[in-house]
This record gives C-alpha cells, sequence and structure tokens, in this order.
C-alpha cells in the first residue's frame, strides 16, 4: 500500500476543496509513491514525533496541523518548523496535513467533541455559502434514469436530509452529426430532433470532476451537453463550529465540572456565570472567537473555544457564558478521531496515535 492509497481514503472523508484560503494541506512533505509502513497520527508535527515515527518505523505521519504554514525561505534548523522538516526528509518521514478541511466537516473535530459531551441534535453553527454547484444535462428519454442513478451513486442530489433529488424536463434537441462524428441516433449531415430529457441536478464541488467522469461514460451520446453553475446556498453539512443539545439542564458550575473531568483540564478560562442552568451548547475546537456572535444568535447557554483574547470575552454582553478551554484540549481528541478512521478503513494495518504531548502551554497551578 502507498501512502498515495492512504491519502485517497483522507481526501474522500476531507476533499481539501474544504480548506479556509490561509491553509496548507495535503501532502507537506514525502512523497505519494512511497509504500506506507505505517502511520502514527498527532495534532502537530514535532521533531519528537518525528523520532517517534522512525522508533516504530511508521514512514507517514498525519497531523491535524500543517508544520508548513506559510513560505519558508530557507532551512537552516533555526526553528522547530525547520528542525522538524530536516529531521523528518533525512529519515523518508512524509507529512500529511489534515486541518480546516476536517475542521468544517460535520462528523469532523468538533463532532468529535460533542461526542465527548453527549450532545444530541447536533447541527453546524455556521453552514458555508458557495459549497453546491448544478450540473445540467439532456439525455434521450429512455436513457434518463440510467444516467440519473449514475450520478446518484457517486454523491450528487443530496439535499439536507433528502437524497436523490432532481428536476427533469421533457423538451426537443437538435443536432447536425458532421463526417468525423459517430452519432448515437440520427444520420450524419442531416439535422436530428430526439425527445429528451433535462435533467438538473446538484452536488458538493469537490465532487466535480467525478460527475463530469460520470456523465460522460454512462451518457450515450459521443458529445453529451450539459451545463454547470455555481450555487450561493448555504450546504449545512459543511461549516465552521457545531451547535447541540445536552439531554436534560445541568447547572453551569456542574457543567464546567464535567467538562473539566472529560477535557482533563487544568484551567477553564470563562466569562461570567449569568446562566443557571445549561442545555443548548456551541462549540468550535481551535481557536473560535470568530464565532462567538452566531453561538449567541443560535441562543446558546455556553460557547467552547480557545484562544480567546482579553476584551473579547465582553463580547457576549452577559449574554451566554464563553469558555476557553486551550486550543490543544479543545482539539485533542482529533487524534482519536483521525486513527479510528484510518484503522477502520485499514484494519490490518498499523495506525497508531502519538504518545508525544506536544502541547506547548504548560500551566503552574499555585
Amino acid at each position: 500500500m502507498t501512502i498515495q492509497d492512504i491519502i485517497n481514503v483522507l481526501e474522500n472523508y476531507a476533499p481539501p476543496a474544504l480548506q479556509e484560503s490561509y491553509d496548507n494541506v495535503g501532502l507537506l512533505i514525502g512523497n505519494k509513491n512511497w509504500n506506507c509502513t505505517g502511520i502514527i497520527c498527532c495534532l502537530d508535527s514535532t521533531e519528537d514525533v518525528i523520532k517517534e515515527a522512525i522508533s516504530k518505523k511508521c514512514n507517514l505521519i498525519v497531523a491535524h496541523h500543517p508544520i508548513i504554514f506559510s513560505g519558508l525561505k530557507k532551512l537552516n534548523g533555526s526553528n522547530y518548523v525547520e528542525q522538524t522538516i530536516i529531521k523528518a526528509i533525512k529519515n523518508d518521514i512524509a507529512i500529511y496535513a489534515i486541518h480546516t478541511n476536517l475542521d468544517n466537516l460535520i462528523d469532523g473535530v468538533n463532532k468529535s467533541i460533542a461526542d465527548k459531551l453527549n450532545l444530541k441534535n447536533t447541527s453546524i453553527l455556521l453552514p458555508k455559502n458557495n459549497m453546491l454547484q448544478k450540473l445540467y444535462t439532456f439525455v434521450p428519454i429512455n436513457y434518463a434514469e440510467k444516467v440519473k442513478e449514475a450520478l446518484f451513486a457517486v454523491g450528487a442530489g443530496e439535499i439536507g436530509n433528502y437524497s436523490e433529488c432532481s428536476f427533469n424536463t421533457k423538451g426537443i434537441g437538435t443536432f447536425n452529426a458532421n463526417q468525423l462524428s459517430k452519432p448515437f441516433v440520427g444520420n450524419k449531415g442531416l439535422r436530428h430532433e430526439e425527445v429528451e430529457i433535462k435533467v438538473e441536478i446538484i452536488y458538493p464541488i469537490w465532487l466535480k470532476s467525478k460527475i463530469i467522469n460520470t456523465l460522460k461514460n454512462v451518457h450515450p451520446y459521443e458529445e453529451p451537453a450539459f451545463d454547470i453553475i455555481s450555487l450561493q446556498n448555504q450546504y449545512n453539512k459543511i461549516g465552521s463550529g457545531l451547535i447541540g443539545e445536552l439531554a436534560k439542564p445541568i447547572s453551569a458550575k456542574m457543567f464546567l465540572q464535567n467538562l473539566s473531568k472529560v477535557f482533563d483540564l487544568q484551567i477553564i478560562r470563562h466569562s461570567k456565570l449569568n446562566k443557571k442552568n445549561i442545555k443548548k451548547v456551541a462549540i468550535c475546537g481551535g481557536a473560535g472567537n470568530f464565532l462567538t456572535t452566531f453561538a449567541m444568535q443560535a441562543s446558546a447557554d455556553i460557547f467552547i473555544t480557545s484562544d480567546i483574547k482579553y476584551h473579547e470575552f465582553f463580547d457576549t454582553n452577559s449574554s451566554m457564558i464563553l469558555a476557553d478551554i486551550g486550543h490543544f484540549e479543545s482539539e485533542q481528541f482529533t487524534i482519536e478521531l483521525l486513527q479510528n478512521y484510518l484503522h477502520k478503513k485499514f484494519p490490518n494495518f498499523a495506525v497508531l496515535k502519538t504518545k508525544v504531548k506536544t502541547n506547548p502551554v504548560e500551566y503552574f497551578i499555585v
């Protein structure tokens, strides 16, 4: 099995098209054609994780945070990034980053947090726009069902809780095939009219190549006609943060005590406990202050995230509790998420969780 085989599985789960514009996901170091000897999943690629991979004879690291985030102008080991990269290259260790594309999945990073807190009825806090496209194609009436079935099979036609969605209009198509053509119907050199079905069907943008290839493979015409347009509709399966509910309300203090226990927290920075009970919970692994307003608009009782600055604790206007549990702490279960996913896909292959604690923040308890 090659590293490319692993990448295919990861990118089927979290397509790179879902990454934010500032991000840098994908294979950052190494050769996709190498045979994979084992995988180590981690939050951060550090030199100690590289050493761990060498000792465990694993030549692929799947990390949440990209070790190369912005451009490198030199590589002389002057900081931890350069030291890690040099160590990986010297020992033929590949590093693959799966960052905001995993954050933006409804069953990604934030779902792993929600599951630990036993949240129910979860949904994306801020769904993304411009994640959908629509295909228009024209098919002979007797082949319309075959084409639609093939497109449905590769992921087209899903809207919310509904699948196999399409709109179909009957009409007359015309064409005149030249002498180099191989027309499925009609005769060369004569204009032909054919009763066709215009099929309209939506799909997420990362499936575009698969949709077009499927259409061309299954469509009976030598030159199938089709149009693609981009849609601005929100896609409720992709976006930032998550919101859900507890089975029953609990006191704010009890909720924080449980949060501390589940996430093994040494400290929780939070705004005033202006909510007596907690029922509706918003979450965002990593730095999520950009979602504070949306959490309030969703009537969350508490918003759990990290990297909150001093003045940002004022932003809730006492309408919601804002809790900062630390960046590493909020995303720690991503390691388990990646290992479990890859283990299901490759049950007889070495997929390990790092034993290196890469959290750069430590706490001095007085």
